[in-house]
């Protein structure tokens, strides 16, 4: 059956992914392999060189490309490889349009290194699409867009910065990371490109380091084939392996992340240590009608502040989890607990973060799949310690 046919949960599971040619494995083999027999000088049977292609990486880009909805599937080191190369795509003098709250990584690597290079960036609060009109111009080329932003949950309507972004000759890029294709299809509402850190969500179980690109048209695709394969910026077989391997499960998991979500959401909203929490599926979230209608649900990433707003407290609550574990990264199995202003977002100036919100009493939580009373009983001990 045509993957066009099949539906989101047997896409992750059948979506590109056709038995081993070799001996009908039902899983991709590990070819942990860096070149290829040739019969003859260019005559070999698809792969001559594991930088240009392998087939385990093969079966992950086909896998990424069916469940976004896309053509094409490109897979790298790092989500931040898979920005790099779309990035690369550009020459000094063009302009890119992002959203003002990102991913830290991502703001280091457009202001510490491509600045420099010529390349001009304006980052924008897009809680509405009229806003950017006064950045558009000749020389911009992508409009970069996280949905929901890392770390303050904020929605951006994709469509209607698609509807931008055609008017401006330019191509729509959306980080999909915090609610992967399960939540919402960015290719479907007028994205050119879907970037994922595949170590969180769809790896799923914090063990690899991946980045992943889907794309619809084929043009577009090749410019970003040509620099992943000249850059060389590629993952090996064994993380593209434990990847394939995550997303067959991505619809199960983000179910369970989804309603332990909903629940941490309004427990952490009643509690009378908290400040603020944020969380679209919460109808005074400023885009709630936004992420309703372009998203299925409302993911397990939420943030909150503290009372007080004491920086001490902050760090007393945040170090006092027993089931939640204080580290980087988000999206696997385990509730992860972190600080954005000293760990993800600490690269971008302090005047800067706290303009969009990011204060000093902030915690960032990536809500898992573990028992929701034992997840509630943590973070109320944790609070109570202050």
């Amino acid at each position: 059956m045509a993957d066009d046919n099949l539906k989101f949960n047997t896409l992750t599971i059948h979506g590109g992914q056709q038995p081993d040619k070799a001996y009908g494995a039902v899983m991709p083999p590990i070819y942990q392999t860096s070149t290829y027999a040739q019969a003859a000088p260019g005559d070999h049977r698809g792969f001559e060189y594991s930088r240009s292609g392998n087939p385990t990486r093969k079966a992950l880009e086909d896998s990424i490309a069916s469940i976004e909805g896309g053509k094409f599937g490109l897979a790298f080191g790092s989500g931040l490889a898979a920005i790099d190369c779309v990035i690369k795509t550009l020459k000094p003098g063009d302009e890119v349009i992002s959203t003002s709250d990102l991913y830290g990584g991502t703001y280091r690597l457009f202001t510490k290194i491509f600045e420099p290079l010529g390349i001009k960036f304006h980052f924008v609060d897009m809680d509405n699409a009229d806003k950017i009109g006064d950045y558009v111009n000749e020389n911009t080329k992508i409009i970069w867009v996280e949905t929901p932003t890392n770390p303050m949950m904020n929605i951006i309507d994709i469509k209607a910065m698609s509807t931008v972004a055609k008017a401006a000759h330019a191509l729509l890029v959306v980080d999909n990371t915090f609610a992967t294709p399960y939540l919402q299809r960015p290719l479907e509402m007028g994205a050119d490109i879907v970037m994922h850190s595949a170590t969180k969500y769809l790896g799923g179980h914090s063990d690899v380091v991946l980045g992943l690109l889907a794309v619809k048209d084929e043009a577009i695709a090749e410019k970003l084939y040509f620099i992943q394969n000249s850059s060389g910026a590629v993952c090996g077989p064994m993380d593209a392996f434990l990847v394939v391997r995550g997303i067959k499960t991505l619809h199960v998991r983000m179910q369970r992340h989804c309603e332990n979500g909903k629940a941490i959401a309004h427990f952490l909203k009643d509690h009378p240590k908290v400040e603020n929490v944020y969380w679209p599926g919460f109808e005074s979230h400023p885009n709630h009608s936004v992420a309703k209608e372009q998203m299925k649900d409302f993911g397990g990433m939420i943030s909150f502040s503290i009372k007080g707003g004491s920086l001490e407290d902050t760090r007393k609550v945040i170090s006092s989890f027993n089931v939640f574990t204080l580290a980087e990264s988000l999206g696997g199995v385990e509730s992860l607990a972190g600080h954005p202003a000293s760990m993800t977002h600490a690269s971008i100036p302090k005047e800067e973060r706290e303009k969009l919100g990011i204060v000093d009493s902030l915690i960032r939580l990536s809500v898992g799949i573990e028992d929701i009373d034992d997840l509630k009983a943590d973070i109320d001990q944790a609070l109570n310690k202050i």
